[in-house]
């Protein structure tokens, strides 16, 4: 093991699916640990088939969440963990753990700790905190430029700026006779693909307005929105209020993503989502998408080559870009085939990897 990872790297997460910041948070463990690190992933939350996929890739999982928010006594359980590892750094992933990762910091002052942001870090507490912490990664410019730290002369060593990968998961294979049966799908409609935490940043009203209005013009197409939060009672009212209950599959997670995103016509996002939900992966897999502009959508889409970048205003523009998509075939193929070069030349894996490890080594 190189010396620079005498002691334990720790990754804290959600529960999630290898889709988005799961498929990145996997695609980090997997590297650091090839790179002779002592990788332990804590999962603060229930849920997603991440956890099962990483202890299977013999990366140590400890599963401290037992409800779908991170809690008090998740974080307590946190602190313990830490004490026992003294991980050196322990990296906290999403905006959402920034107040974990501090507590984290306060009852172990020797370890260090980073938070992982992959959207723009508002003014306020957030902020303050993070500013507790030993440094931030961030996935874009603007992002890294959010942190607590703008504004010193030249580049601040506690901030590093690293895009994502686009390196879908690879998938287990199952056909769209199979995928349909599982989801409750029509294997002979079209499909569309959102990945999104059921909150308000999300957006989520402007999706079920976009289907409700494709569903005027075209009926043979089904969509399927993955995410947990607490507004999925209010989505699945608003759902059945606007009649497109019955084209909408509404599910918290899915081991099934690898496979159906191969099997969609486009992804989609509706609102302010890390990773823009699909986006990344579905650049690797081929998959035009169209999303509401934000920092992560600008990032990842060519707008015009690989998919749609729209805006919020008017609201029109959402579902109509995605209805070009799925009505032209010569359309949709120009953009499959753009995304997928795209990938290669903009998001590659190994610089991803490389980088988190640098900073890693510096960390330790």
């Amino acid at each position: 093991m190189p010396t620079t990872f005498r002691r334990p790297l720790l990754l804290v997460c959600r529960g999630l699916d290898p889709l988005g910041s799961g498929r990145q948070i996997e695609l980090v463990a997997g590297g650091l640990a090839a790179a002779g690190a002592d990788v332990h992933v804590a999962f603060t939350t229930r849920g997603g088939s991440l956890p099962g996929r990483l202890a299977a890739a013999g990366i140590t999982v400890h599963r401290i969440g037992s409800r779908s928010v991170c809690d008090g006594a998740s974080v307590a359980r946190l602190v313990r963990l830490a004490r026992r590892l003294r991980p050196r750094p322990a990296i906290a992933w999403g905006r959402r753990h920034v107040p974990a990762a501090v507590a984290l910091k306060l009852a172990c002052p020797s370890a260090t700790v980073v938070a992982h942001v992959a959207k723009p870090i508002p003014r306020g507490a957030i902020r303050r905190l993070v500013g507790i912490l030993d440094g931030l990664i961030a996935t874009t410019p603007t992002t890294a430029a959010s942190g607590p730290w703008t504004g010193t002369s030249g580049p601040d060593s506690r901030v590093a700026c690293i895009p994502p990968a686009a390196c879908a998961a690879a998938a287990a294979g199952l056909d769209r006779g199979a995928l349909a049966v599982a989801l409750g799908l029509d294997p002979a409609r079209v499909w569309t693909l959102a990945v999104a935490p059921l909150v308000a940043a999300s957006r989520l009203d402007r999706l079920c307005w976009g289907i409700d209005q494709l569903r005027v013009v075209n009926p043979n197409v089904e969509h399927v929105l993955v995410g947990a939060g607490p507004l999925r009672r209010q989505l699945e009212r608003r759902a059945r209020a606007q009649e497109i209950r019955d084209r909408l599959v509404i599910l918290p997670e899915s081991d099934l993503l690898p496979d159906l995103l191969r099997q969609v016509r486009l992804v989609w996002q509706s609102g302010s989502v890390a990773f823009g939900g699909a986006i990344s992966d579905a650049l690797d897999a081929g998959v035009p998408a169209v999303a509401v502009a934000d920092d992560a959508a600008r990032q990842l889409i060519a707008d015009g080559e690989t998919g749609r970048l729209v805006p919020a205003i008017p609201a029109s523009e959402f579902p109509r870009r995605a209805f070009e998509i799925i009505e032209d075939d010569g359309l949709a193929g120009r953009f499959s085939a753009a995304c997928r070069a795209r990938a290669a030349a903009m998001f590659p894996l190994e610089p991803m990897i490389a980088a988190h490890r640098a900073v890693c080594e510096r960390l330790a």
